[in-house]
């Protein structure tokens, strides 16, 4: 079962491996994209070219247009001029992130949207930095999937020196492929009888463990990311298996557990933050291959560090990329060999445009088969098989609700850039519930829709923006449940905002959030804000520019046009276990009976008394 719609037919060996198949094709459509963002960094035209269909086009906005994988590759190649990544000292680094793809009936073709971010330079001064939205179509093509159309839509451009601002002056609402009703359903009731298979029984369980597998990995991979953020070394030692390896370029190896944390304090400082100092490296277009054996796995993707110490006004960046062995130890996927190949670091202050800014290395680590997961095959021991149908389409439906969840957080990234407050509402379960920041929880997709409305007041589709901030949602640690019906997620906000008149810049914060499969849809159940973990005071000082709150300076305060459904003072400090007092800690097992439990605990507790009536979830 990926999707319940109106109808659930007879589980079959057949329909089970139409399903795995449909599955597979949303990571692959994803892989193909994040495969474009990786070969681009080291100048790989012709590569990218075969990632296209015989027939594919390119839009780049409205004036550049492109036909056939080779004028494809002339077109970039020309576009990328000296900063193609090729050169010493010159950065093209492509940011394609949150994804949210949209399979069609037939499993054969294919919609995706995706946020971009280029960070360019050729080593002698020239700097480009952009951005936009890419609206893509995918189709199965020669046995694997591929870029039919490549569709670029430019909001903002600039060079490092003066920033970036919109592009053209009023930016327009990209259109969307998909509505609130399908962002929950990668991938849609299929149509017709499922084809018959030759594949064996064990082939289809070894292609399900794969991409349950797969998504430990990512989970891993991005958790690191996070506890590197926060210099939490001894969390990050505990991630490795005791015969680890760190290697860093310019840095050097660094063997089992005492080296992992002697690699990170070199790299990063002591344990720990204090106030003033960033220390994040969000982690972008992560790939994962688990290899035969289904015992190794390995990722590759891009790292952006955005580092600094606002107490000497001082920052930095830096572009890596990383390539990472993980074994399974004990049944659990661990951290095996740890690699970090530094691209360019560069002062905030100057930027990456001089060549002296860059790292020594320019030698591409080696890039992984996006096509092999279809192809997979695993020989498992007979004591490891299971022919429970029903539990193969469990453990398949755990995977899906990573791509259903990840859909969702995307759809609420980019319903809120574009203040659709309607739709940002209608993502939302019946019962779900979204953190006001600074005011508190508002509940039902109306009661959600009708807050966002209180702000920023009905706004057109059809209008013409001044500025945007945008709410990138990289990094997800999606953790399903055993059933593959909810999901708790963590994921990144990356806030780059632009303007007509004045430059853009960065902030970052932190979501906690839960999403529910609700008549047969992903909807979200519970979104819920850390911000902000670090603002840039403007482009030109960035985040070293920061100043410190004042400590005795009120709280903000957040909507005040309309009351939310429970506030941050009934909640009182979430993270200390819903304190009742000062000495007192409600246990979980008890925790119903705090008055505004219902709301925030809903898999765990009815909802509190409507019209007298208890209500449960």
């Amino acid at each position: 079962m990926i999707s319940e719609g109106k109808r659930k037919p007879c589980l079959t060996v057949d329909t089970l491996a139409r399903d795995i198949t449909r599955v597979e094709a949303i990571r692959e459509i994803k892989d193909v994209t994040k495969q474009f963002a990786q070969l681009a960094q080291f100048g790989k035209f012709y590569d990218i070219s075969s990632l296209f269909s015989s027939n594919a086009i390119l839009h780049w906005g409205p004036n550049n247009s492109a036909t056939g994988p080779s004028a494809i590759e002339k077109w970039l190649r020309e576009d990328a001029g000296e900063m193609d990544g090729i050169q010493m000292g010159s950065l093209n680094t492509w940011v394609i992130e949150n994804p949210l793809i949209s399979l069609d009936t037939r499993g054969m073709k294919a919609k995706g949207r995706w946020n971009g971010l280029r960070f360019a330079g050729d080593g002698k001064g020239g700097t480009r930095i952009e951005g936009g939205i890419w609206e893509n179509e995918y189709v199965f093509d020669g046995g694997q999937w591929r870029i039919e159309l490549l569709g670029y839509h430019p909001l903002y451009a600039g060079p490092y020196a003066g920033g970036w601002r919109n592009v053209g002056g009023g930016l327009p609402l990209v259109p969307y492929h998909f509505t609130p009703e399908g962002t929950g359903v990668p991938v849609p009731e299929p149509v017709g009888e499922a084809p018959v298979t030759m594949v064996r029984v064990e082939d289809w369980e070894a292609r399900i463990g794969r991409m349950n597998d797969e998504d430990e990995v990512r989970n891993l991979q991005h958790a690191y990311g996070y506890y590197v953020d926060r210099r939490m070394w001894s969390d990050v030692v505990d991630l490795f298996v005791s015969n680890s390896t760190v290697k860093i370029d310019d840095l050097g190896t660094y063997t089992g557990s005492s080296g992992v944390r002697q690699a990170m304090e070199k790299r990063d400082g002591p344990e720990g933050l204090t106030q003033g100092f960033l220390n994040d490296r969000p982690i972008f277009d992560t790939i994962v291959e688990v290899l035969p054996g289904g015992q190794e796995a390995v990722t590759r993707g891009l790292e952006v560090g955005m580092l600094g110490n606002a107490n000497v006004h001082v920052g930095s960046w830096e572009f890596s990329v990383f390539r990472n062995r993980f074994v399974k130890d004990n049944g659990v996927w661990k951290l095996k060999d740890l690699n970090i190949t530094p691209l360019v670091a560069a002062n905030y202050s100057t930027g990456w445009g001089l060549r002296s800014q860059a790292q020594t290395s320019k030698e591409a680590p080696s890039f992984l088969n996006i096509t092999s997961r279809s192809l997979y095959r695993q020989e498992q021991n007979k004591s490891e098989k299971s022919r429970d149908l029903a539990d193969l389409e469990r453990r398949l439906n755990r995977s899906a609700a990573f791509d259903g969840a990840e859909n969702e957080s995307a759809a609420y990234g980019y319903y809120l850039d574009d203040l659709q407050c309607d739709e940002m509402g209608a993502i939302f379960a019946a019962k779900g519930h979204k953190a006001s920041p600074f005011a508190g929880w508002f509940q039902t997709p109306k009661g959600i829709a009708d807050a966002c409305h209180a702000v920023w007041g009905n706004q057109s589709a059809t209008r013409i923006r001044s500025s945007i901030s945008f709410h990138w949602r990289p990094q997800p640690v999606i953790l399903v449940s055993q059933d593959g019906r909810s999901a708790t997620l963590r994921a990144r906000l990356l806030q780059p905002s632009t303007s007509k008149t004045s430059a853009g810049s960065f902030n970052g914060a932190m979501y906690h959030d839960q999403v529910v499969l609700e008549d047969g849809k992903w909807k979200l159940w519970s979104i819920t804000i850390d911000e902000f973990y670090w603002q840039s005071k403007d482009w030109a000082g960035g985040w070293a520019a920061a100043i410190p709150r004042n400590a005795s300076a009120p709280n903000p305060t957040g909507n005040t046009k309309i009351k939310p459904n429970v506030t941050l003072h009934d909640v009182g400090d979430r993270e200390a276990g819903f304190e009742g007092d000062s000495t007192d800690v409600v246990f979980v097992s008890k925790s119903c009976q705090w008055t505004d439990a219902g709301t925030l605990l809903a898999w765990l507790c009815p909802l509190p008394l409507q019209d007298g009536v208890e209500s449960d979830i």
